[in-house]
């Protein structure tokens, strides 16, 4: 069995790492080189860099901030935000960056997956995906969840999937940043009905939390942000949770 994995997320903006709830009332948590080197050192498998306001203020990501991860730490890493072409994520790649995130801009225009699919291999290739539970229907939101769009969580994510997107990064809008659990009804059904891996987020308070989106919501990695910033979990104590839970991971 594939180990799970423990990821990290740092979103940035003005070359700050800074946590919110339900996408909004965002505070200061640091250095994103210096938080991704501490992460890197104590065990996370992957680590995520999110531009959040990239697309909103049309910016692009910073490329010196992927050189200063790329040198300073010794795990795979996935940039996004503002990446709009295959030109945004080639920068990002010969910078340094393992893999690209692509979001509101898919949305905007989803044969962007299929070619950066074409382009550089799915393993490349991440779509994130912001979702929001209105009554029955999960709803796709872009501009870092400002907008709400006409796409629906489960068709979206097998379109991306049949384009040729190599992961999806699942974020439940409801339970970003309330540390209440995962949205693991949503991801087990994202996981049955695609053959790509489903990175879960949106949620982590607890070590419990991390073993259910694995078990019930059959996630093959799992995000978190503020619960690792504000040194609430420690990866090395997860990890060892987890293991002792019967979940396989990397330990080092």
């Amino acid at each position: 069995m594939l180990a799970k994995r423990i990821v990290p997320c740092l979103d940035v903006k003005d070359g700050r790492t800074v946590k919110g709830v339900n996408f909004v009332d965002l505070i200061d948590a640091g250095d994103p080189v210096e938080l991704g080197k501490v992460y890197s050192d104590q065990g996370a498998d992957e680590l995520v860099f999110l531009d959040i306001t990239a697309t909103h203020e049309e910016r692009k990501t910073v490329k010196e901030m992927v050189r200063r991860v790329a040198a300073n730490i010794n795990i795979p890493f996935t940039i996004g935000g503002g990446i709009g072409s295959i030109k945004d994520a080639a920068e990002m790649l010969d910078n340094g960056a393992d893999k690209v995130s692509v979001n509101s801009a898919a949305v905007k225009n989803p044969q962007l997956v299929e070619n950066l699919a074409r382009e550089f291999g799915s393993q490349f290739v991440v779509v994130a995906i912001d979702a929001k539970n209105v009554g029955e229907d999960w709803i796709v939101h872009v501009s870092g969840g400002r907008k709400p769009t006409d796409r629906f969580l489960f068709e979206w994510a097998q379109l991306v999937a049949d384009m040729g997107a190599g992961e999806i990064l699942f974020t439940s809008m409801n339970h970003d940043g309330t540390k209440g659990g995962f949205a693991n009804d949503a991801l087990a059904k994202l996981s049955d009905m695609l053959p790509i891996p489903i990175i879960a987020s949106g949620g982590a308070g607890e070590m419990q939390h991390f073993k259910d989106t694995f078990v019930k919501g059959k996630a093959d990695a799992a995000l978190a942000a503020s619960v690792f910033h504000f040194h609430e979990i420690d990866i090395p104590d997860l990890k060892q949770y987890l293991h002792n839970e019967g979940i396989t991971v990397r330990l080092d």
